[in-house]
């Protein structure tokens, strides 16, 4: 049997390629968007990509099943469970509780495991040529390295109400029916650390059964209504593009024929475009851009929040420019894709063309943490923003500060005085720079950024106030 995981940095993604050698065949479960790397893998390894599968109707990124049946001719395998309103608006052969089929010699086993989402399936997998007994489970959204799949996202993401705790007790049972597997069995989670569809996800690539009985959180708990509450608490805000990527998985749309290839345009290009009202995503680092930027640029940092951060701040069908040097222009479009944001037009390498040629520039103001202190001991006329998630701030403030997450902030900006000076924060800088970004964006004149953030607060021993001093809105 061969096998290899494919990883996304960027949105911590797993997807896995298996194969039987003996026959060709190969499965790609999960794909990401942009497909290549699947068939390159295949072409290397003498295999035909045969079967596609998705573990359940995701929501954090845009499959690439469509787009690799496509291309290969493979059939698509999806999931059949969770009830009418769960199922796929595609064309596919429908997996369901007991289900199987064969890849070559290696067979493929289904698991209803509801939870996170009511369609989820997870994949047992036997090398039949060697055993009997199955070797590894790809788990998808169901068990991660010490931790498991949110049952939130459904209704805090989607809007599905009356959802989470129905699916935190789904998952509670799908628990305690993996623990029945053999210790040794081989865990293949969806993601990895960093992924918003958990709240404690380990780095480690892999696991086994019997390590996550040992050291997961969720699978420690006895009680059902301790996991209930447990597994609905301190989950993060789930990004806004998830609902887009629910819809977009579900229902039928065209495949991706080809990467888009933005062109590289000139500062008489780029005045038409501002002019046109399109977006300018400027990836440099947040300091480069406080020093001098197009005016009106968002400031998302070429960095592994990239695609999240892209996800939060852009508006789905509408027009963007990148401001990135051409070598990175590839992959930043790969990113971009895997959430469907496809109407990338054009970028420019820098800003010293358009500086050069005499246009106006914008700067972001700084201002270290010490100055900060004395600034709020002195002035009335400052507004303190911490756009970090709740589950930071609940751990201690800036006293005064008023609370919007970084990525609710443009849907949220009459919230804050237009007129006043914003004094933005969060933890350490970068989603402060998004957000102060976001403000001059929308007509805010007076915006500070904060070195550091508030973890420079701490280290400078300034004082700590406690969530409830904090002014929050929902």
């Amino acid at each position: 049997m061969f096998f290899r995981l494919v990883y996304d940095k960027g949105l911590a993604q797993a997807s896995y390629l298996i194969g039987c050698q003996a026959t060709g065949e190969a499965l790609v479960i999960d794909a990401k968007r942009d497909t290549d790397i699947y068939r390159q893998i295949a072409a290397e390894e003498k295999l035909r990509i045969t079967h596609i599968a998705e573990t359940h109707i995701h929501a954090d990124f845009l499959t690439g099943s469509r787009e690799l049946a496509r291309e290969t001719g493979a059939e698509l395998y999806l999931s059949n469970e969770g009830g009418a309103e769960w199922q796929y608006a595609l064309p596919h052969i429908a997996l369901r509780e007991g289900s199987s089929f064969m890849v070559g010699n290696v067979k493929i086993d289904v698991w209803h495991t509801p939870g996170h989402t009511p369609e989820h399936i997870s994949f047992l997998i036997t090398d039949t040529k060697n055993s009997s007994q199955p070797v590894m489970m790809a788990t998808g959204d169901f068990v991660f390295v010490g931790d498991v799949g949110r049952p939130d996202l459904l209704e805090r993401a989607a809007g599905y109400k009356n959802t989470m705790e129905q699916g935190a007790r789904q998952m509670f049972r799908s628990l305690q029916r993996f623990k029945s597997l053999p210790d040794y069995l081989q865990v293949l989670p969806g993601h990895g650390a960093g992924s918003a569809c958990g709240k404690s996800l380990g780095a480690v690539p892999f696991s086994t059964v019997g390590y996550e009985k040992l050291t997961n959180w969720a699978l420690r708990i006895e009680n059902e209504e301790e996991f209930v509450q447990e597994i609905l608490k301190g989950q993060p805000e789930p990004p806004a593009y998830f609902a887009m990527m629910k819809t977009m998985n579900k229902e039928q749309r065209p495949a991706l024929e080809a990467l888009p290839k933005p062109r590289k345009y000139s500062v008489d290009d780029l005045k038409m475009v501002i002019r046109d009202g399109v977006t300018i995503v400027d990836t440099r680092g947040k300091t480069s851009f406080a020093g001098g930027h197009i005016p009106g640029s968002l400031n998302i940092q070429d960095n592994l929040s990239f695609t999240t951060w892209a996800g939060w701040m852009l508006e789905y069908g509408k027009p963007f420019l990148l401001v990135a040097p051409e070598h990175r222009v590839e992959e930043l479009v790969r990113s971009l894709v895997r959430i469907g944001l496809d109407t990338v037009i054009g970028f420019v390498p820098d800003i010293e063309e358009w500086s050069f040629a005499g246009n106006e520039t914008a700067t972001l103001e700084q201002i270290n943490v010490r100055d900060l202190h004395q600034m709020l001991l002195l002035s009335g006329n400052l507004e303190l923003l911490d756009v970090r998630a709740t589950s930071e701030v609940e751990k201690g403030v800036i006293g005064g500060a008023k609370h919007i997450h970084a990525g609710y902030l443009q849907r949220r900006l009459a919230e804050l005085p237009p007129n006043r000076t914003v004094v933005v924060y969060c933890a350490g800088g970068d989603r402060s720079a998004i957000a102060a970004s976001c403000l001059q964006k929308n007509g805010f004149k007076h915006v500070v950024n904060v070195i550091g953030g508030f973890n420079a607060w701490r280290e400078a021993d300034l004082p700590v106030a406690e969530y409830q001093q904090l002014t929050v809105t929902a």
